[in-house]
C-alpha cells in the first residue's frame, strides 16, 4: 500500500540565524517508515531537515521540510483521490514568529526588521502567530485515505488525554489517533472511532499499525 509518514519537528525562523522549534528528533516517524517499508509497503517519508534520528532506509523515499507551511505544501503536492495510508507523526509547532518589536521609553512599540536581532536592541517582544493546522486539511486533500494523527500531551490525566484524542478524531475527520506523551505515561494508545488499544513501546506500535494495513 502507498503510505505517507511524517517525522520530526517544524522550525519557524525568528531571523536569518535563529528559529523556533521543539524537542522532536523524528525517531518515531522514521522508525515507522522503515518498518512499513520492510513490510513491503511503498513509503514516502516527509522528514524534517532538523530531525536528528538515524536516517531512513534506502527503501524509503524521503522529502524534506522545514516550516509548517512547507510540510503542508508537501501534502498538497502529493494529494490524490487514490487510497493511501497517512501517518502524521511530525511534531508541528503551534506557533510561528510574526512581527518583532522593541518597547520605546514612552511605552510605544517600535517594529524592528533585521537579519539578526542583537542584544543591543534591548528587550524585544516577538509576536506568536498560529501555524496552519495540517491534520484537519488532509481529508479534503486525500478523500479516500486512511488517516492517523498523533496526540502528544504533557498536562492532565490519562483519561483527559484520551478525551482530547477522541475529540481530534471527530474534528479532523481522521480514522485513528495515537495518544502519548508525559500526561499519558509510558507507551501509546491507538484509538479509532470504535476501538482502543494500549501498546507498550514503539516497536509494538509499529507492528500494530502494519497489522492494521493488512486487515
Amino acid at each position: 500500500m502507498r503510505c505517507i509518514v511524517t517525522a520530526g519537528p517544524t522550525v519557524e525562523p525568528l531571523d536569518a540565524v535563529r528559529r523556533l522549534t521543539n524537542h522532536s528528533t523524528g525517531t518515531l516517524g522514521t522508525q515507522l517508515a522503515n518498518h512499513l517499508a520492510g513490510c513491503g509497503h511503498d513509503v514516502l517519508l516527509l522528514r524534517s531537515r532538523t530531525a536528528t534520528a538515524a536516517p531512513a532506509l534506502h527503501a524509503v523515499s524521503t522529502e524534506r521540510f522545514g516550516t509548517s507551511h512547507e510540510l503542508l505544501t508537501c501534502f498538497q503536492t502529493h494529494a490524490t483521490p487514490e487510497p493511501v495510508a497517512i501517518f502524521h507523526a511530525a511534531a508541528v509547532g503551534d506557533f510561528e514568529i510574526g512581527a518583532v518589536y522593541r518597547r520605546e521609553p514612552d511605552g510605544t512599540l517600535l517594529r524592528l526588521q533585521s537579519g539578526k536581532y542583537s542584544t543591543r536592541d534591548g528587550v524585544l517582544l516577538a509576536e506568536l502567530r498560529a501555524t496552519p493546522k495540517i491534520l484537519p486539511q488532509l481529508r479534503d486533500l486525500y478523500p479516500r485515505a486512511w488517516i492517523t494523527g498523533w496526540k502528544y500531551e504533557v498536562d492532565g490525566t490519562r483519561d483527559e488525554v484520551l478525551h482530547r484524542a477522541r475529540a481530534q478524531l471527530e474534528s479532523c475527520r481522521s480514522d485513528a489517533v495515537v495518544a502519548n506523551g508525559l500526561a499519558y505515561g509510558l507507551g501509546f494508545c491507538w484509538l479509532t472511532h470504535s476501538a482502543e488499544q494500549h501498546l507498550d513501546d514503539s516497536a509494538a506500535l509499529n507492528q500494530w499499525i502494519s497489522d492494521r494495513l493488512h486487515h
